[in-house]
């Protein structure tokens, strides 16, 4: 279990002093890259993002093959998972995200899959604008809550799990695809040197704002392990947690349930 002595309360960007600021400042350095934001998620991680949301949305085809479940993809950024939740069945879904730049994008991307909708599909994602520490919904409304690289980003990591679990229905299972940093040895140092040094630099040169791309190694160096957001799981009350690890422990999805 994490240690409370140890364990990150929630992100901390540069200059932020409380839970507000913290949140504030998140909120306005994605709406400043949000123009530039897929590129660059495209070209940082030399595409194996797209593989990691595909990877992440087979593991929940069963909840999604479902034309009755509700999907919540929270932080959803500019879209790209709740899209990719929607293609892989006949789940209603619906994004959220407090960042309104990001949601400009996302819903440009769900005008242009309604406009070439295919057979048999449900309609496409709907977006709406919401703080995912205070989200505008019932208890027990959704079948599956799932996050892509959000989570992290959250100014208060054990109240978004309780907020989450509120509106998880009985036996709902939350999804949490996130950054990781792998063990030490050869590849763990290498990605270390990439994430710390020309990623920010990239970064910086492609979405002209550097010390957002700063934040990002620096938020995952002090995210959790695997195994520690896996014990914050259970701490909040989830059960039958799990994660996987994948391409070389750089990612990790994080499963669980509300119990029933």
């Amino acid at each position: 279990m994490p240690d409370p002595q140890t364990t990150p309360r929630g992100t901390t960007p540069p200059g932020a002093r409380t839970e507000e600021e913290a949140s504030r400042l998140v909120r306005e350095m994605f709406g400043r890259i949000a123009p530039r934001y897929d590129l660059l998620n495209h070209v940082l991680s030399l595409q194996l993002d797209r593989v990691w949301r595909w990877r992440a949305t087979r593991r929940l085809r069963g909840i999604l093959a479902r034309s009755d479940a509700r999907v919540l993809d929270l932080c959803c950024g500019t879209g790209d998972l709740a899209l990719a939740l929607a293609r892989a069945g006949k789940a209603q879904i619906l994004g959220a995200d407090f960042a309104h730049g990001m949601l400009v994008r996302a819903r440009e991307k769900a005008a242009g899959a309604a406009a070439a909708p295919r057979p048999g599909a449900p309609p496409a994602p709907e977006f709406l604008e919401a703080d995912a520490l205070r989200l505008p919904f019932p208890d027990a409304s959704f079948d599956l809550v799932a996050s892509a690289f959000g989570f992290r980003n959250l100014a208060n990591y054990q109240g978004g799990l309780r907020e989450i679990l509120r509106v998880l229905k009985p036996g709902g299972t939350l999804a949490i695809l996130d950054f990781t940093e792998p063990r030490r040895g050869f590849f763990g140092a290498l990605y270390r040197w990439y994430f710390r040094n020309v990623l920010p630099r990239l970064g910086g040169i492609i979405s002209g704002d550097r010390p957002a791309y700063s934040y990002l190694p620096a938020s995952v160096a002090r995210f959790f392990l695997p195994e520690e957001l896996a014990g914050l799981m259970q701490q909040a009350g989830y059960v039958e947690t799990r994660f996987e690890a994948w391409t070389g422990a750089t990612v990790a999805l994080h499963l669980g349930k509300r119990p029933r």
